[in-house]
């Protein structure tokens, strides 16, 4: 737990983990499986981010997450570069090219995190 509030707290500027975060963070980055209801601005996205940072700084790779939503994809990924984890999306809204660099990026390991729509995952 002591790496993930490390994360917590230099990545995102967060103290302590709200409600039941910290367990399913530990859950998740043991490779447990998770279902997560949380409401609006519960935290849902720390819950898949820290995990795959942990995974990832340990050399187990980069976090994947499958999500249709583009906008929250684009919105994701710009806060996490900002707090500097290199992330990227793949989805239609990139160019061939744009699309050709992220998927270089990913298989030489310089992602941490790629945002992918369900389509480009196929």
């Amino acid at each position: 737990m002591s790496r993930a509030l490390a994360i917590l707290k230099d990545v995102f500027g967060y103290h302590a983990f709200r409600g039941r975060q910290g367990e399913i963070i530990d859950h998740v980055a043991d490779g447990g499986d998770c279902l997560v209801l949380m409401p609006t601005g519960g935290g849902k996205s720390l819950c898949y981010q820290i995990p795959a940072l942990l995974r990832q700084r340990a050399g187990q790779g980069t976090g994947i997450v499958v999500s249709p939503l583009i906008a929250l994809m684009q919105d994701q990924v710009a806060a996490l570069s900002e707090a500097g984890v290199r992330a990227a999306v793949l989805n239609s809204t990139l160019s061939g090219a744009e699309a050709s660099a992220v998927e270089r990026d990913l298989l030489a390991g310089r992602l941490e995190i790629l945002y992918v729509a369900p389509e480009r995952l196929i």
